[in-house]
């Protein structure tokens, strides 16, 4: 892999698949493969070990997006929290209402719209989720200062804020 800067660039070229099809990574382009790839590994670390005791990372964030969102816990609430379309939600509820982790429940102000709350059961899925996942955080994150975790996660905070309320404007 050939690094170079983005001042390299030719300024004929528009875009970045020139110096890319000739191997030569920006640190901007370095920096998003790097991110997706982190976070394509992580997940299925995650739900490697999450698998044995039959849970999964989108049943997690399920379970932790209903049990941390403030009320009401509505459904549509919930799939926004979780930046996931209504239906794929509906077929997680599905699952997780059926194995006793969640309940749906009517909401008194709109009868088109369940509340969503987890059981006993589901609670204690979760704290056995994130006893797992805190080891492997742990074990992830082991000699990272907090001040440089707590740098990415000011950058991973901007950069959702951005991809959530629209990128800025930036001049070629």
């Amino acid at each position: 892999m050939i690094l170079t800067t983005s001042k390299q660039r030719s300024q004929n070229e528009v875009g970045s698949f020139p110096n890319y099809r000739e191997g030569h990574i920006t640190p901007e382009i370095r920096f998003t493969i790097y991110m997706v790839l982190a976070a394509r590994r992580w997940r299925g670390l995650l739900d490697e070990h999450l698998r044995r005791i039959n849970q999964s990372s989108a049943r997690m964030e399920a379970l932790a997006a209903i049990m941390n969102a403030p009320e009401p816990k509505a459904q549509v609430n919930i799939a926004r929290r979780l930046r996931i379309e209504g239906p794929t939600l509906t077929r997680m509820l599905d699952t997780l209402e059926k194995d006793g982790l969640v309940e749906r429940l009517p909401d008194p102000r709109d009868r088109r719209t369940k509340q969503l709350r987890l059981t006993d059961k589901g609670e204690a899925a979760l704290e056995e989720i994130l006893i797992i996942a805190d080891d492997l955080r742990a074990r992830l994150l082991h000699g990272y200062s907090e001040e440089k975790i707590e740098l990415y996660n000011e950058l991973f905070e901007d950069m959702l804020d951005r991809l959530d309320h629209g990128l800025p404007a930036v001049e070629r």
